[in-house]
């Protein structure tokens, strides 16, 4: 097992092509050029993680909404789409991952992201209306759908980094696995093809560099939360933290959706946070660049976003989980502006407008089988980064949401409905909730690759409620961690 961890620890730092520019790019392809589309092949594939997820729920987890019939599909059809109750992570999170198997499944079969796109709707409705025996929900809908083309598309272009057909041997076999645990539903695809194991000598790569240059880093740190004022009554927890900057915005090289992304994901072990605590994308779909001065750099463009954070009691007199909140599916203007470097310093700036067509947010009393609202606003995003080349670095960023809840119900609706878990039919309480978070992150150079980070952070929640008392949480977190880039 130490020689395995070794070997792979050494490829990841030895193998450039993982992340950063890549050696030899001789031979670099682009396999939505030399890929057949394969229409009938994608639907097969996409209805087969339909059915492979209902018979793990029918089989194996013995759910009642699995035990499907003729009867349910009628049912569901007749009745149409509702508000649902589930847990915030399986909304939020886990129906956009399903959904990104279905998108994947579809663009390993070489259609582009709007055709992928129509794919994973119509899975997400075959899923909604013949798959459970519960009433089809909209939220699902538009969340898978939406959310699963964010994270597919995402998954995809990060699995073409690992993938390599000249290989052969250990390396060959565990690019494959790395690249199927990436992109589940593409692996799967590969192996099905031959593509797993198929040698070339020619057009092996999956990604050009030179077209689209990638950077990725990974921070390993504690992490210490605390609410309300109460800075000596902390949670703290180890953390792992994965950002990747994927494209330059400021060449005109390519421009299809997604060759420009920023992604990040944060990861809880130990303490008292959710495994999973954030996961952003903020990817563009369509950009034009300029340069308005003399050596400044400007990209405007159309941005598809994806925000998830979520987060759980604080500390043990904590009476309540300071915030969750979710754009899963949103899209707005974006703009990235670098001003002319000099040998000491570089300055980026970029700025995101955004609608949220569905969003989520923590709700203080609707108990209803969630405790979050569904709704639908805006956000507004900063970051701002100077990078000193000697020293280190400072960002600062700032995130606005403002989630409103339309569809709400009247207090006394809880005892009028026969079955409230499902057929209240709500977003949840009606109202609106802000949250707003400003992080200030300080890099100290250890090396060319190495940073300290020191991070602080500020997170407000003030949520209005129509038919219950206003609730305002302020919540602290710092962090410490070695970054490491790669």
């Amino acid at each position: 097992m130490k020689k395995i961890l070794a070997y792979i620890i050494l490829l990841l730092l030895s193998t450039e092509n993982i992340c950063g520019q890549q050696a030899d790019s001789l031979f670099v392809s682009n396999d939505s050029v030399r890929m057949k589309k394969h229409y009938f092949r994608a639907a097969i594939q996409a209805l087969s993680v339909n059915a492979s997820v209902w018979a793990y729920n029918r089989y194996i987890r013995e759910a009642d909404f699995a035990k499907i019939s003729f009867h349910s599909i009628h049912d569901n059809i007749k009745k149409g789409l509702v508000w649902d109750n589930d847990l915030f992570s399986s909304n939020q999170l886990l129906h956009p991952f399903h959904g990104s198997f279905i998108y994947s499944s579809a663009r390993c079969n070489g259609m582009s992201y709007w055709t992928s796109l129509s794919y994973t709707f119509a899975g997400s409705l075959s899923w909604e209306f013949c798959a459970e025996t519960t009433p089809p929900s909209i939220n699902d809908l538009i969340t898978t759908t939406l959310g699963g083309a964010a994270l597919g598309e995402g998954t995809y272009r990060i699995s073409s980094l690992v993938l390599d057909d000249s290989k052969r041997g250990f390396n060959r076999f565990f690019r494959e696995l790395l690249g199927t645990v990436i992109s589940p539903s593409r692996g799967i695809n590969r192996l099905l093809t031959g593509n797993a194991w198929k040698v070339r000598h020619k057009y092996y790569l999956y990604h050009d560099y030179e077209k689209i240059p990638v950077n990725c880093s990974l921070t390993v740190g504690d992490r210490l939360m605390a609410d309300n004022g109460s800075l000596f009554k902390e949670n703290n927890n180890m953390f792992v933290e994965f950002n990747m900057i994927y494209g330059n915005p400021f060449q005109n090289s390519t421009n299809k959706p997604f060759d420009y992304i920023n992604f990040s994901s944060l990861i809880n072990v130990g303490g008292k946070q959710p495994v999973i605590g954030s996961v952003n994308i903020a990817a563009k779909l369509y950009g034009k660049y300029s340069e308005p001065l003399p050596g400044h750099k400007m990209m405007i463009g159309l941005f598809q976003h994806f925000d998830y954070f979520d987060s759980g009691l604080v500390t043990k007199d904590s009476k309540k989980i300071p915030f969750k909140i979710s754009e899963a599916a949103a899209i707005g203007v974006g703009m990235t502006y670098l001003l002319p470097a000099t040998k000491k310093i570089t300055i980026r700036y970029r700025g995101h407008l955004n609608a949220v067509l569905l969003g989520a947010s923590l709700t203080d009393y609707y108990r209803l089988g969630r405790d979050y609202n569904l709704g639908s606003g805006y956000s507004i995003k900063s970051n701002t980064h100077i990078e000193f080349s000697k020293y280190g670095s400072f960002e600062l960023n700032m995130f606005d949401y403002q989630i409103f809840t339309w569809r709400g119900y009247k207090p006394e609706d809880l005892k009028t409905k026969a079955s409230p878990y499902l057929y209240l039919n709500t977003q949840g309480d009606k109202g609106n909730a802000e949250l707003f978070l400003i992080n200030a992150i300080m890099g100290i150079n250890i090396n060319s690759k190495t940073k300290i980070n020191l991070g602080s952070y500020y997170y407000f929640r003030n949520t209005h409620y129509a038919y219950h008392d206003d609730v305002i949480s302020r919540t602290y977190e710092f962090r410490l961690g070695l970054k490491y880039k790669f």
